[in-house]
């Protein structure tokens, strides 16, 4: 080739390199070599960044947002509790799982008619005192003690449980208290950077960092628990690596500008410490039930009524499906929010309000944010073609109305009850009472010998004085509770134990 022609090329090539490194500069782009030694071989690697990711994430400003709204709780049962309790604390997803999972709620197992006391986390949701903790935090407890991060102590109240997502709401009697923003969950990604804040094994506003490992997760803690036979527990958990131990429960889990987006509340381990993974109930559904617990005392949850399950392989092919995704429903139950607004068996829904569902968790964390008598969009697809249906949410009751909380817990004792006329309590000798006139399929009929007619004149030895007491009295309970009255024409008083 001649000097005349290898110039224009060699000019060429030149303008080019020249200007890929000037738009590689532009980009932003940094080398950084990486030498490996194994024994006689060179490895080596060199991979490029962008200056864009080169610089470290910066928790501080999260962590400084977040811990003054996490608080710590000390939860106290005392010796009349403990002793009926076997002297150590209830957890039943343990009793059935052993340790591989379980809830971090850090307490002392005494034996002995001794107090017990417990510890986990709390975080604060407004500033005139109500926090929202787990439910097995507070459950059993005699008396709750909150101390803020500034040192400050005081003692709290129970608003509210639910059992089905492991959610309680307490309050202070405090104002302008530093409370957390919530962040929208359904936004949070895999792979994002969160910070888990709480008290591990007593040691305050502790933080720790993770990424989000997985979302829509039912690890069956919840649906675990023999006692909740209505199979009601919402699990769609998200999954972190961020560090949590006994202590965390109730703790925050918050994006890196310390926004909540989820509730730490177990964890997967062989031993009951951290060993790689925990789980956060979403701040959607936690918002969702702690303005419940706050307006109505109980949760307001929308049922569709129907029995679903996550599509695999074979489903997707039973149905047309070149690959699974979407939610099987393998029945509609009559009368339902679902057979209303027209879905059938073996209909596959895809989206709830535009939200896509590709598995059973997802589809109940959607549903579980809205009440009875919300309307929500549902897009299913049946016979290869995509549908959209309105359908009016009901509740367990299958009625679009909210569920009184007198009404509920009667309901789940199985009984309708009365007061005592003032001749009855003359006759029997006593200031008050409560007359059980029916008794059917419930928690009395289930774990006692209980007759209708018995009268009902004390709860766990704190007087009943009437219906609105006795509900008022068992709102609140949780584990094991003694009923004690009499029958009438019988001379002999009555104990009967079961569990809320």
């Amino acid at each position: 080739m001649s000097i005349r022609k290898i110039v224009p090329t060699a000019l060429v090539a030149f303008v080019s390199a020249f200007a890929a490194v000037g738009v590689y500069n532009q980009l932003g782009w940094n080398k950084q070599e990486i030498s490996i030694t194994d024994g006689a071989t060179n490895a080596r690697a060199v991979n490029y960044i962008s200056k864009s990711d080169a610089q470290p994430v910066d928790f501080r400003y999260g962590a400084s947002m977040a811990t003054p709204s996490v608080v710590h709780i000390k939860s106290t049962i005392l010796p009349k509790k403990a002793s009926m309790q076997g002297g150590r604390q209830n957890d039943p997803f343990r009793d059935l799982f052993g340790d591989d999972f379980g809830y971090f709620f850090h307490g002392p197992s005494p034996y002995g008619n001794q107090p017990q006391v417990g510890t986990g986390s709390g975080v604060i949701v407004s500033q005139d005192g109500y926090i929202v903790t787990n439910n097995h935090v507070v459950q059993d407890a005699d008396e709750i003690q909150v101390v803020l991060n500034n040192n400050k102590s005081y003692k709290a109240k129970v608003i509210g449980k639910d059992k089905d997502t492991d959610i309680a709401l307490i309050k202070v009697e405090a104002e302008g208290l530093p409370s957390i923003n919530f962040a929208n969950s359904d936004s949070a990604l895999v792979g994002e950077w969160v910070l888990a804040v709480g008290n591990p094994f007593n040691l305050a506003s502790t933080v720790t960092a993770g990424i989000i490992s997985a979302k829509g997760r039912n690890i069956n803690m919840l649906n675990g628990d023999a006692a909740n036979t209505n199979n009601t527990s919402i699990e769609s958990f998200i999954q972190t690596d961020a560090a949590v131990n006994p202590g965390n429960s109730g703790g925050a889990l918050v994006d890196i500008n310390g926004n909540l987006i989820g509730i730490n509340t177990a964890i997967a381990s062989p031993t009951g410490s951290y060993a790689g993974y925990s789980f956060a109930v979403p701040s959607n559904i936690v918002k969702k039930v702690i303005f419940d617990l706050q307006k109505f005392g109980v949760t307001q949850r929308g049922f569709l009524g129907v029995s679903i399950r996550t599509m695999d392989d074979a489903t997707a092919k039973e149905v047309g499906f070149d690959k699974p995704y979407g939610v099987y429903v393998d029945n509609v139950n009559a009368g339902s929010s679902a057979s209303d607004g027209g879905l059938k068996n073996k209909d596959v829904i895809t989206k709830i309000n535009g939200f896509p569902v590709n598995s059973s968790p997802e589809l109940q964390e959607q549903v579980a944010q809205h009440r009875p008598g919300d309307k929500i969009q549902v897009e299913y697809i049946r016979n290869g073609k995509t549908e959209t249906t309105t359908v009016t949410l009901k509740n367990k009751y299958n009625t679009t109305s909210s569920v009184d909380t007198s009404k509920d817990i009667l309901d789940v004792l199985g009984i309708k009850a009365e007061n005592l006329t003032a001749n009855e309590r003359r006759s029997l000798g006593v200031e008050g009472g409560v007359k059980i006139t029916e008794l059917t399929n419930g928690k009395l009929a289930e774990f006692t010998d209980i007759k209708k007619g018995f009268i009902v004149t004390q709860i766990d030895d704190q007087p009943v004085q009437d219906v609105d007491d006795f509900v008022n009295t068992l709102k609140n309970k949780s584990g094991k509770v003694m009923v004690e009255g009499l029958y009438p024409n019988k001379p002999m008083s009555y104990l009967y134990a079961f569990r809320m």
